[in-house]
């Protein structure tokens, strides 16, 4: 969870500067078309803006890739945790043969069956699959869009992370909590 949290961290940064490398591309080829249009013939003006590349193209372009390289390390801890659910399923299976063979064998976990570990592992996969999907689309859409509006929609969608639910965090403590990773 920490991970994920430096990772959206340094995603909205990333995020923000693409936004207003966007943002100042977009007003400084306003103002020099102005100005160049007044100033030189419109053949001249055409031939010299089809072979410059746009201002910042290069520097927009490092920065996607670094929130493409995010998302990658968001994809990574969403993959270790479908291992985690994928363990805790193995778990209840283990927990339900134990106590079927010998007739109420001792709990794997303090108070917690292997089936409220199991329901919860997958409760959070899900969140966090989807806010990964959401961050992918994020990546390939917000360089490439033309409003500012829905670029700032595509910032807060990063930053409040709309699929996560608030309880999520709390889940995860009481997660660890109970398999002893946390004292109280």
């Amino acid at each position: 969870m920490l991970r994920w949290d430096r990772l959206t961290e340094e995603g909205v940064d990333v995020a923000t500067s693409i936004v207003n490398t966007k943002r100042s591309q977009s007003e400084s080829l306003l103002v020099p078309e102005a100005s160049s249009s007044s100033s030189s013939s419109p053949s001249s003006s055409s031939s010299s803006s089809s072979t410059q590349p746009a201002p910042g193209a290069a520097e927009l372009q490092e920065r996607c890739l670094r929130l493409l390289d995010i998302v990658e390390k968001m994809t990574a801890i969403v993959a270790k945790m479908e291992r985690l659910a994928a363990s805790q399923e193995a778990l209840r299976e283990l927990e339900e043969f134990r106590s079927g063979s010998a007739g109420g064998a001792a709990p794997l976990f303090h108070s917690w069956s292997a089936k409220q570990f199991e329901d919860t592992s997958q409760l959070l996969l899900s969140a966090f699959t989807e806010e990964l999907k959401l961050k992918q689309v994020i990546v390939q859409e917000l360089a490439h869009t033309a409003s500012f509006d829905l670029s700032m929609v595509y910032l807060s969608c990063w930053l409040h992370q709309p699929n996560i639910p608030p309880q999520s965090r709390l889940t995860l403590e009481a997660l660890l909590l109970e398999t002893g990773h946390r004292t109280l």
